[in-house]
Order: C-alpha cells, then structure tokens, then sequence
C-alpha cells in the first residue's frame, strides 16, 4: 500500500477519534450550561478538512515518496496535537462552547498562546501536503484555512471575553 494512503488512513482514523471525543466533550459541556458560539461556520471548517485530505487523496499520486523530513515534523505536530487536547481535558471540543463562569485554561501551551490549537491545524495543513511534495495544496488549503480562522477567532475571543479574568 502507498505510503500516502497509510499516512491518509492514519490521519482520518485520528481525526475520527477526536471528533467522537470532542462530540461526548460537547455533550457534558451543553449539560452543564455550556453555550455554543458561531454555529453557523462549524460546518464550512468541517468541509475544509475533508476537502483538504480528499484533495490529497485525490490529487497527489499515490506512488509519491515521502519527503521525510516534512513527514517527521507532521508527526511532531501531533505531539502538539495531543498537547493541547490533554491541556484542555474536557473542555476540548471542535466547536466553540463556553461553561459560563469557568476558568480559563492556563496551562500546558496555553501559557504561550491564546490558541495553540490553531497553530498547530495551521502548520498541519501546510506541513502535510508538503510531506508529498504538494506545495500547492498546501498553498491553497492554508490560505482557505486563514480565512475561515480569522472568522473563528474573532467569534471565539469574544465568546470568552466575560471569562477573561478567570483563570486556572
């Protein structure tokens, strides 16, 4: 099997486990008195996703060798990945939900960055296709990826504004 379609597989395969961890997240935060923001661009940040692995499944030849070290750095990234996922625990969802009154996490990367979650989708957008040498689905897919964040972004800090002065 081409090492494209492994890799493919395993992304979608990880992906699928937190999108089942984040749905049973969002489930206990909604019960507990959680408020979903910005609804309305959830499912266009679902789409980019899919759109950008279908289009490496799809446009980059199966038969590409890995570049390794753009691979490698992939890999790293989902260290990161793990990192932040861990660091929110369960307050880690896809969605934008606040528990009004709940501390703001503090801790693991989010002493460094307001959203290292982003930071880390960003790179692996653009690191993954590079893996397989296409710089143009990398190209594209980041700046669609910057456009829809720039939105979320916006829509999530005013979601935790009132939040802001407490803290962990």
């Amino acid at each position: 099997m081409p090492a494209l379609w492994i890799v493919l597989a395993l992304v979608v395969i990880l992906r699928l486990a937190e999108l089942a961890y984040a749905r049973r997240n969002t489930a206990r935060l909604l019960a507990r008195g959680g408020v979903e923001h910005g609804r309305g661009h959830y499912p266009v940040i679902v789409a980019l996703h899919a759109g950008w692995l279908a289009t490496m499944a799809l446009a980059v030849p199966p038969d590409t060798p890995p570049q390794w070290f753009w691979l490698a750095l992939f890999i790293a990234l989902q260290g990161a990945r793990v990192w932040v996922i861990a660091s929110l625990g369960p307050y880690w969802t896809t969605r934008i939900i606040t528990l009004p009154g709940a501390p703001l996490t503090r801790r693991g990367p989010y002493r460094y960055s307001s959203h290292p979650n982003y930071l880390v989708v960003a790179a692996e957008i653009a690191v993954l296709p590079l893996a397989f040498g296409a710089w143009e689905i990398a190209l594209a897919f980041s700046v669609l990826n910057a456009l829809v964040l720039a939105h979320r972004i916006r829509v999530e800090q005013a979601a935790l504004a009132p939040r802001a002065s407490i803290t962990e």
